[in-house]
């Protein structure tokens, strides 16, 4: 039996660090956005968050510190942790070591998404946790791993594959008649330099390429369980489809840990070639299969809601059941827009505005601005502040309680927030009037390409938010 189970020794000892770069990545993004967008001055400021909503709705530790200073220390602790969980010293020493390291992990992220409101509420925030709870019973590296928790990793990857697909089918009609790629590559939300090339493939492929979607989200998670070499070949094929979404566009960390779940399929026969030598492989103690056993028991249960949810005609995307964001049910594009609209904040230093006020607009990192700038790779880091700017684009600003409070941190000159954009047209001092203005963009063709050199061409579609200027006080400040 041991020998067996070691044949996915190579699996775990690649999941744990790619897992421990993920989790890097998401305390570093903490680090340089959480107090700008929730600190204590922030546009959804954590103490107000935690004077509303009680402990036991969504518990964090910073319930007990909700100060910008603790917010910075925790995302040195989850960089310091990652980081230590990556060199793989805590899994050579004991379990406990290792578990703790894993449970440091995943309790100061839980602290961070679950007071992070509308910044946090995306789908690859709770599958993080949960993959990161799940390997804080791993063990040893000198164990062979447990079965149980190579089929929970499984089963996390079935719910988010298949989940994914169901809501496709259920969803917009272009995922049934074929067509959603036509549009998916130019209107998602942060486009990459690849994106414009593949959004200008010939149709036949664009068509074919949902079609494999639909092979390897619907029909291929379902060999995640058969025995060797199936399983494996299905891991392979959730790679590839993995990687192609990876190569097209930026998703965050979602098709990074999705591929990096696929690795439990993978016994030795598929990983040999990695450079590391398996020790001398003890067996599975009395006291890990027990927890494993009991762990196996909690995932089944609190797989009810989430394999009732994926069977209702009502499927729910990306949402946890839970407050400790373990065995979530999951889900993405479940329609695709056809058109892409962006938000263009501008300000000016005119003491009064009118149809020939001269506006210079704020540029983000990631989010399309000017034309000629071509799509950024930013991915597996999220920029959250211009993933919100898509969404905001789609609806108007009463939809977004924090579009507001945006513009008046531009008004004062805000450093932290300033700090999140490209470039500020203001260096000197802030703008005296402020809008935000809405354009359609699509992406060039390839003859307008060559002849302008620009990626995307834009047109005006309204005003989004009308000019606003800071109130003086009674005392003229």
């Amino acid at each position: 039996m041991v020998e067996e189970l070691a044949a996915y020794w190579h699996s775990r000892w690649l999941f744990e660090r790619c897992l421990a770069i993920l989790y890097l990545v998401a305390f570093i993004v903490a680090l340089n956005q959480f107090v700008p967008l929730l600190g204590e001055h922030g546009l959804e400021p954590v103490p107000r968050f935690v004077r509303e909503v009680p402990f036991r709705a969504s518990p964090s530790l910073f319930f007990f510190f909700p100060t910008d200073r603790a917010f910075n220390l925790a995302a040195w602790a989850g960089i310091i942790l990652s980081l230590i969980a990556f060199s793989g010293a805590p899994q050579r020493r004991h379990a406990l070591v290792g578990a703790s390291v894993w449970a440091g992990l995943w309790a100061l992220y839980l602290s961070f998404m679950n007071v992070g409101q509308t910044f946090y509420g995306f789908g690859w925030e709770s599958l993080l946790l949960e993959a990161g709870f799940f390997t804080i019973f791993a063990g040893t590296s000198s164990t062979a791993p447990h079965l149980f928790l190579n089929l929970i990793y499984r089963w996390t990857l079935f719910r988010v594959m298949f989940g994914a697909g169901l809501i496709k089918i259920r969803g917009d009609s272009c995922w049934r008649d074929l067509t959603c790629l036509d549009y998916y590559f130019e209107t998602q939300p942060i486009p990459n330099p690849l994106s414009w090339y593949f959004h200008h493939l010939p149709k036949p492929i664009l068509h074919s390429g949902v079609a494999f979607n639909h092979f390897a989200e619907l029909a291929v998670p379902f060999a995640f369980f058969l025995p060797q070499p199936y399983c494996g070949v299905a891991g392979l094929i959730t790679i590839v489809f993995q990687l192609t979404l990876i190569v097209s566009g930026n998703l965050s960390w979602l098709n990074w840990l999705t591929l990096v779940l696929a690795f439990s399929t993978l016994d030795r026969r598929w990983l040999s070639w990695l450079p590391v030598r398996v020790p001398e492989l003890h067996p599975i103690s009395v006291a890990h299969r027990v927890v494993a056993y009991g762990l196996a028991i909690v995932v089944a249960v609190l797989s009810v809601p989430p394999v009732l949810n994926m069977l209702s005609s009502q499927q729910l995307m990306n949402t946890s059941f839970n407050v400790l964001q373990i065995v979530n049910t999951y889900g993405a594009f479940g329609s695709v827009t056809r058109e892409r609209y962006e938000i263009a904040i501008e300000g000016t230093d005119e003491e009064s505005v009118s149809d020939q006020t001269v506006w210079r607009e704020y540029l983000f990192r990631g989010k399309p601005g000017e034309p000629s700038r071509m799509p950024v790779q930013i991915a597996p880091y999220h920029l959250r502040l211009d993933w919100l700017m898509w969404f905001a684009a789609m609806s108007g600003p009463e939809d977004y309680p924090w579009f507001p409070p945006l513009l008046v941190k531009l008004l004062g000159g805000d450093k932290a927030i300033l700090g999140l954009l490209r470039s500020n047209p203001f260096p000197q001092h802030p703008p005296r009037w402020i809008r935000a203005q809405r354009y359609l963009y699509r992406f060039t063709t390839p003859s307008e390409r060559r002849q302008t050199g620009d990626w995307w061409k834009r047109e005006p579609a309204g005003v989004y938010f009308p000019p606003v200027q800071l109130q003086k006080s009674t005392d003229g400040k």
